[in-house]
């Protein structure tokens, strides 16, 4: 049985081996990575812009040419955040005054656990793969490698038959260690794969990465529970608001999540 790599302290575990983390960044970015030291919570020294910014997984290669950052996000996330932390590495690289060339390149990958996620217009984003690149194009739409930095969301529920193969395994590891857990259907095949596998294999999980592994759950629960009310009162707040415009009954029913006979017990002097 595998333990859910939604989970902080299992997913740490599980990317934090440098075998795992080398050839999930050749099969997801198509780089050979020399890794050196990995670390987990990693923040700058000196904080970049105003925005406290921790990085689930960090790696610098040892050739100094390549940073690469691995994220997981569940229920609580946005697509403004991790463009946040993805341009706070950049810039975080620019310290010297003498000039402004930056050496390095930063690739930052984003796991999302969840089922879909939000564009700007309220509408679910069913994609497998999205990549944001920060190359420029001309106007005959030719690419030229001016930077080379590239931030790339990964999400697990929507694979289908164009996903790249290297990709999909660890699209398919992740989705059946939630989904799937006592039967996982996952290419073993792939060392790296079946390494995951039993770097999470519930029977090796020690005591204490268990009781962090509980106390990541309790937390993510005591969230959800928080935003769930949140958005309940702001539900009630909208449907106030229409209700003191002479909005019909009908009308706000169909526009919130509440129900007709709430609808009508709301106070609108209240």
């Amino acid at each position: 049985m595998l333990a859910p790599l939604d989970n902080e302290t299992i997913f740490k575990k599980a990317f934090t081996d440098k075998d795992v983390f080398v050839q999930f960044v050749k099969d997801i970015l198509n780089i050979d990575f020399k890794v050196g030291n990995i670390e987990t919570e990693k923040k700058f020294v000196v904080p970049v812009g105003l925005i406290d910014i921790k990085f689930d997984i960090f790696a610098e290669s040892t050739d100094n040419r390549i940073i690469v950052e691995i994220q997981r996000m569940d229920y609580d996330y946005n697509f403004d955040r991790f463009l946040d932390y993805f341009l706070a590495a950049i810039i975080e690289l620019q310290k010297s005054y003498k000039k402004y060339k930056i050496e390095k390149t930063v690739y930052t990958i984003v796991l999302i656990t969840a089922p879909y996620i939000i564009n700007k217009q309220g509408l679910p984003v069913k994609d497998d793969v999205l990549i944001t690149e920060l190359n420029p194009k001309n106007l005959k739409g030719q690419v030229r490698d001016l930077f080379g930095h590239k931030l790339v969301f990964l999400n697990p529920n929507y694979q289908d038959s164009e996903t790249p193969e290297s990709i999909k395994d660890w699209l398919q590891l992740i989705y059946e260690s939630i989904n799937n857990p006592e039967n996982p259907n996952i290419n073993k095949s792939k060392s790296a794969i079946n390494k995951v596998a039993e770097i999470i294999n519930d029977d090796k999980i020690t005591p204490e990465e268990r009781n962090l592994a509980k106390i990541d759950e309790s937390r993510r629960a005591a969230k959800e529970v928080y935003i769930k009310f949140a958005k309940r009162e702001r539900e009630y707040e909208i449907a106030k608001a229409f209700k003191k415009n002479g909005a019909s009954i009908d009308l706000i029913v169909q526009s919130t999540n509440l129900s007709k006979e709430e609808v009508e017990n709301i106070d609108i002097n209240s």
